[in-house]
C-alpha cells in the first residue's frame, strides 16, 4: 500500500520537480499539489493523503498556519515539514503547530521517502541538525526550572541508547544499522521508551529524556 502525499509549495518548479521524483519512487503515490497553505487545507480535506509535504514560507497561508489547521480540523494527515530553513523559530513553531517531522530541502531522495514513510506512521522524522536545536534548546532552559519527575519504569541500558539516537535524528532504520538490531526489534524499543516516558512521539521522548538528564 502506497504512502499517498500531497506537496504544498509556492514555488511550481519546485512542485513539479518533487513530484516527479516522488512518483517514480516505489511505496509512494503523489496525490495533488497545493501552492499555499490554504489550499493545502482544502486539497487535503478532498484527497485525504496520509502526509502533506509543507513548506512554511508561502502566501495566503502560512505553512506554519496550515499545519495548525491540519491538526485540529484533519489529524488524520501528518504534515512533514520540508523548507530551506533551520532557523530556532521556524522550527520550533511547526512543531508546536503539529509537524511530525521537519526536513531541509537538501534532504537526499532516499532519506525523503523513508520519511515519508516513517510519517505516515507516525514517527516524528528530524534531521540530526534539527534534533541538535531541540536538545540544546532544552538544554539552556534555566536552571531554577523545575526537574521533571522521575520515571515510574526505568529506561534499561539498551532503551537508552535508543532514546540518544532518536534525539540525533536517527530513524527506525538507522538506529537498527547502528545497534546490529532489526527494525522490529528497534521499533519494538521505541514503543517501550515512548510509554516509559509518557510521551506521545519520538521528539518529546528525545526532549523529555534531555530534562532527566538520561543524556
Amino acid at each position: 500500500m502506497s504512502v499517498r502525499v500531497l506537496i504544498v509549495d509556492d514555488q511550481a518548479l519546485f512542485r513539479e520537480a518533487l513530484a516527479t521524483l516522488l512518483e517514480v519512487q516505489p511505496g509512494i503515490e503523489v496525490v495533488g499539489e497545493a501552492a499555499d497553505g490554504e489550499q493545502a487545507v482544502r486539497l487535503c480535506a478532498e484527497l485525504r493523503p496520509d502526509v502533506a509535504l509543507m513548506d512554511l514560507r508561502m502566501p495566503v497561508l502560512d505553512g506554519i498556519a496550515a499545519t495548525a489547521r491540519l491538526r485540529a480540523e484533519q489529524p488524520g494527515v501528518r504534515v512533514l515539514a520540508l523548507t530551506t530553513f533551520d532557523d530556532d523559530e521556524d522550527v520550533f513553531a511547526a512543531l508546536r503547530a503539529g509537524a511530525v517531522g521537519y526536513l531541509l530541502k537538501d534532504v537526499s531522495s532516499t532519506q525523503l521517502v523513508e520519511a515519508l514513510v516513517a510519517a505516515e506512521r507516525g514517527e516524528s522524522v528530524l534531521q540530526p541538525s534539527v534534533a541538535a536545536k531541540l536538545v540544546a534548546r532544552v538544554a539552556r532552559l534555566p536552571a531554577e526550572t523545575p526537574r521533571a519527575q522521575p520515571l515510574m519504569t526505568p529506561l534499561s541500558e539498551r532503551e537508552l541508547e535508543v532514546v540518544r539516537l532518536l534525539a540525533d535524528g536517527r530513524s527506525n532504520r538507522e538506529i537498527a544499522k547502528a545497534l546490529f538490531l532489526a527494525e522490529g526489534t528497534v521499533k519494538n524499543l521505541v514503543t517501550s521508551v515512548l510509554s516509559k516516558l509518557q510521551v506521545r512521539d519520538r521528539t518529546q521522548a528525545a526532549l523529555r529524556a534531555r530534562e532527566l538528564g538520561l543524556f
